[in-house]
């Protein structure tokens, strides 16, 4: 690299070697001359440069004035040239200044209209506009100032207009952001690193009052600039919106309007530019921040989300300069200024928030030590009329703007809360602003209940028994809410923190009692109400709230609800919750013949709702019976009971989730609070409707792992003898509390073994209810048995597991088959002959001697009574509801003998038939379900009967291949010997039956090709 040349400090020698270059280009205006002086141009160090700048100068500028169309090469090259002159030189002649101005700007403009941008090259552009940045910083302050005079109005205006142009119309994004830098230079608000003319207060009013003929201008076009398209780049938006705050709060300050303005009166030789000059009145200051505030709203409204967060971060700083420089001129702008700040606070950029955090500090600051008597309000004062404002016109701008507008205001409203800070307890003390809170979120937060889908999604037994392992069985199907009037998840998560905020730092008695009074007063609010109270006894407690943003009163910090409030607000909410009225509502409308009779019997409780009224009416409160004959969900079902449904299921799924929460708030102290709502809980996880269900199990769950047990079966294990007893009392009062059973199906579902010596009582008493109402309660407690045996054949598995071949006999070769049969034979005939007394006296007495007892024999046993051996008490169980219950195989109802044919299989695993009295039992169970293979019952009747017998055949195979074969035998069996007689089952040579094929499947899989395997080995044998 070679070395660096020492530039020419020496003005004479500097003005030789110019000289030629200077003189060359005058008489040639080339590229390469012009590229000739400016590689000498750099040669010259800056003190030597500022002392020849004038004539550098001229060959340059007279390059730009020869008349004629010019090469937009030549021009580039000469702003490039002057560039460097002017970046390195200050301008300290007025006339150097006002024609290079005009020069440049003629660069950069049409030749017919001057109005607009010309068509040249991108690179041209760039460089004239650097040029003109550059002339704009090098000129001196003196001189800088006269670009502000009235008879500099129209050339002012000219420059203005031209880069407004630039900055809108063109399609680069540099030029666009160096277009709208050279205006904000133009205005000496220039926030570059370079070195800047600082105005006094005297000059700014010159340059704000010159400005104001052009604020207009500026702002609405700007203002388009910032709202425009999305591709032009964060950058041009930002550099737009440093011009839009910059031009306001240079035209608008509040200091400039305190002083007298001498220059008001104009010269009198100003002819027509007069009509330009713009006065600033108190008139004029009122109606231009009416017409800004509406720019202000459609700026704000589009760069409130914007994606980027540098230009969020630029919309926090506008909101700082005007708030600071121009609050008491803009007058109308302070409201939607304060409502962006307020906004910010949420922002998920960091840096944004802290920002946002400080500029808020500092306005309060000023607020306060400000004494005039227009600013005699606090700043807390404005926030809460501001916060009553907002509120007051929530519902209308949810149902009539779109999503990220309803972003925004919520965001807006959950500043203020934040800002507020503890003073929002102060502030809800005001029952105006809690009225309109509370009836906003009311309005807000309206759920859609319009889908079919909700009812007709039904969750049955088995659901229920294989989601007893973890909670991400019901997590994973957890349906979101949907609501009325917004889709977007954003909105709901802020309607939930605000929710919480308002826990945190208002009085949590105060919230409590009023959202409940709305609670209480109809079915429109209720739900509203119930999510609200959630969110507001989680808040209280401190769970998900942010609290970086302690609000503008530091010195009260926190909030003031105690462990012992919680637990009295929870106690009083869970107690409404889990009230008759609106716990026991109807959510299905799915009935049969024999539904109905139930309902008949149990409707006082069962068949809830809570009525659509005001708080005006006696009876608003008063529990109203849905009809339980409008059949199933279908096209001709009403849809004023269908939207009833849906709002039921919402509301228990809401509450549910509301004791889920309660339980996160106290943690391990809601354990007694378990007395009263674990029971109501389990009560909801027996539930049939889906979504009911899927709320419940995550309520058990969540209640779980708050109050410190490891699972559901230590939580239902450790509360099990107030829920069994309460079971146990509703059992008897069955017609007020048909939920028992259900609780009690939950309680097996999700415990172990440890459970069953104290439900071995309750199971009897279920099943004397069982025996003295058959009609009426055969459905309601099936589903409660076969849970039982679910949970017993889980509790105690079977030592060896079902397999295909074990019933089947032991496939060998007709070889090794052939002496088995002699052996049989020969067999036979000692049994004959000692039957006849052959051979007696020929055996010895060692012979007939008794063989010795086996180990698992008790000698004592041999010769005493026979005394039946005392089942388990998991066997005796089972044993019972088999015995009690398997008339019930051939009950009208499909579906109850579908949970009965279930429930036979289940009796039918493991040990239990070792211990039953012979064939009696099996005889039984056998009768009960042979009809069931039958082809022409249901087919999962079928499956349930095939899967009893595959079991059954494990205990007895004879006995049951037996029983097979004289329902319908396959084939004949050939004995393996003349001299046998031939065998003869019933159902030999029968025709194709109903039972035929569920039979030849039991045979085919239990029992193998028995009947080859026959005819092949006496085919041997002869």
């Amino acid at each position: 690299m070679p070395p660096i040349m020492a530039q020419i400090s020496d003005p004479k020698i500097a003005f030789a070697y110019l000289r030629p270059a200077c003189v060359l280009l005058t008489r040639a205006p080339t590229v390469t001359n012009v590229e000739t002086l400016s590689a000498q141009l750099k040669e010259v160090n800056d003190a030597t440069l500022q002392q020849l700048q004038e004539y550098v100068l001229f060959p340059l500028r007279f390059v730009l004035k020869v008349p004629g169309p010019k090469n937009n090469k030549l021009v580039q090259a000469v702003a490039e040239a002057m560039s460097h002159v002017l970046e390195n030189t200050c301008v300290q002649s007025w006339e150097t200044l006002c024609d290079l101005l005009s020069e440049l700007c003629l660069c950069l403009c049409s030749p017919t209209d001057p109005g607009k941008a010309a068509d040249t090259s991108e690179e041209l552009k760039l460089a004239v506009l650097r040029c003109l940045d550059a002339l704009l910083h090098a000129a001196y302050g003196d001189i800088v100032f006269k670009l502000f005079e009235p008879n500099m109005l129209p050339g002012l205006g000219a420059a203005v207009s031209l880069l407004l142009a630039l900055g809108e119309k063109e399609k680069s994004r540099d030029v666009q952001a160096a277009a709208l830098k050279c205006l904000q230079a133009l205005t000496l608000q220039c926030d570059c690193t370079q070195e800047h003319v600082v105005p006094s207060l005297e000059e700014r009013c010159a340059i704000g009052s010159t400005m104001a003929s052009f604020l207009p201008g500026i702002t609405v076009a700007v203002a388009r600039i910032i709202t425009g398209d999305l591709r032009q780049g964060h950058a041009v938006t930002i550099r737009a919106i440093k011009v839009w705050s910059r031009t306001v709060g240079l035209v608008m300050e509040d200091d400039q309007f305190q002083v007298s303005e001498p220059w008001k009166t104009p010269p009198p030789d100003l002819g027509r530019i007069e009509q330009l000059i713009v006065h600033r009145t108190q008139d004029w200051v009122k109606s231009t921040a009416g017409k800004l505030s509406v720019l202000l709203k459609k700026i704000i409204s589009c760069t409130s989300a914007h994606q980027h967060w540098r230009v969020r971060l630029e919309m926090v700083e506008l909101d700082d300069h005007l708030l600071a420089r121009c609050s008491q001129a803009l007058g109308e702008c302070v409201g939607p200024l304060l409502e962006a700040l307020v906004g910010a606070v949420n922002d998920e950029e960091p840096r944004v928030r802290k920002r946002c955090e400080v500029v808020l500090r500092l306005v309060s600051q000023r607020n306060q030590s400000c004494s005039s008597s227009r600013s005699a309000q606090t700043f807390t004062d404005v926030l809460s009329e501001n916060l009553h404002s907002l509120v007051t016109s929530l519902p209308r701008l949810m149902r009539t703007s779109d999503d990220q507008k309803k972003l925004f205001v919520l965001k807006v409203f959950l500043g203020y809360l934040k800002v507020l800070g503890p003073l929002v307890s102060v502030i809800l003390n005001s029952a105006a602003h809690l009225e309109r809170i509370s009836k906003a979120l009311m309005q807000v937060l309206e759920l859609d209940v319009m889908d079919v889908r909700i009812v007709e999604e039904r969750s049955y037994t088995a659901t229920l028994e294989t989601s007893s392992g973890t909670n991400d069985s019901y997590t994973a199907h957890i349906q979101r809410k949907h609501f009325l009037y917004f889709t977007d998840e954003k909105i709901i998560s802020v309607l939930m923190e605000i929710c919480q905020t308002l826990g945190y730092y208002g009085n949590i008695h105060l919230l409590t009692d009023h959202f409940l009074d709305l609670y209480q007063q109809s079915s429109a609010y209720r739900k509203q109400a119930a999510m609200v109270l959630n969110e507001i006894i989680r808040g209280a407690a401190g769970i998900a709230v942010a609290t970086e943003c302690q609000g503008l009163e530091t010195q009260v910090l926190g909030h003031s609800a105690t462990q012992e409030d919680l637990k009295v607000a929870v106690v009083s909410v869970v107690e409404e919750y889990t009230s008759v009225n609106n716990w026991h509502l109807i959510t299905s409308s799915e009935e049969t013949d024999r539904d109905r009779q139930d309902h008949q019997l149990f409707s006082p409780s069962r068949l809830l709702s809570i009525p659509n009224s005001n708080v005006g009416n006696t009876k608003a409160n008063s529990v109203q019976l849905i009809p339980s004959s409008f059949g199933t969900v279908s096209s001709s079902t009403p849809t004023s009971a269908i939207h009833q449904l849906n709002s039921n299921i919402w509301q228990l799924c809401i509450q549910l989730e509301g004791i889920a929460c309660f339980a996160q708030a106290l943690g391990r102290d809601f354990r007694p609070i378990l007395m009263t709502s674990l029971y109501p809980v389990l009560e909801k996880a027996g539930e049939e409707t889906l979504l009911v269900r899927q709320a419940a199990l995550g309520s058990m769950w969540d209640i779980s792992n708050s109050c410190g047990y490891p699972s559901l079966k230590e939580l239902i294990n450790e509360n099990s003898d107030y829920l069994l007893n309460d079971i146990s009392l509703n059992l008897q009062r069955l017609s007020q509390h048909p939920q028992a059973p259900r609780v009690l199906t939950v309680m097996l579902t999700h415990s172990d073994c440890s459970l069953l010596p104290l439900v071995r009582d309750m199971v009897q008493d279920v099943l004397m209810a069982l025996d003295l109402s058959y009609d009426h309660t055969a459905a309601l407690f099936c589903s409660v048995l076969h849970a039982l045996m679910k949970a017993l054949a889980r509790w105690f598995p079977s030592s060896c597991g079902r397999t295909s071949k074990s019933a089947r006999p032991k496939q060998t070769s007709l070889h090794d088959e052939i002496p088995n049969i002699r052996q049989f034979l020969l067999d036979h005939r000692i049994q004959k002959e000692l039957a006849e007394g052959i051979g007696v006296e020929e055996d010895s007495n060692e012979d007939l001697e008794v063989p010795p007892p086996l180990e698992c024999e008790d000698v004592e046993d041999i010769e005493g009574p026979d005394v039946k051996v005392e089942l388990p008490s998991h066997l005796s169980i089972t044993k019972d509801v088999m015995e009690r219950c398997i008339h019930l195989l051939s009950d009208p109802s499909l579906r109850l003998r579908l949970k009965m044919a279930k429930q036979r299989r289940k009796c039918s695993k493991g040990p239990v038939f070792v211990f039953f009295s012979g064939g009696t039992d099996l005889d039984a169970v056998c009768e009960a379900c042979l009809p069931y293979l039958s082809c022409r019952q249901p087919i999962r009747l079928q499956e349930a009967s095939v899967s009893v017998f595959q079991h059954l055949i494990q205990v007895d195979p004879d006995a049951f291949w037996f029983t097979l074969n004289e329902l319908h035998c396959p084939s004949s069996y050939i004995p393996p010997h003349p001299d046998l007689l031939p065998v003869q089952l019933s159902g030999m040579c029968r025709p194709r039956d109903e039972y035929s094929d569920n039979v030849l499947k039991l045979l085919r899989e239990e029992f193998g090709s028995v009947a080859e395997n026959s005819v092949a080995a006496s085919q041997l044998m002869n």
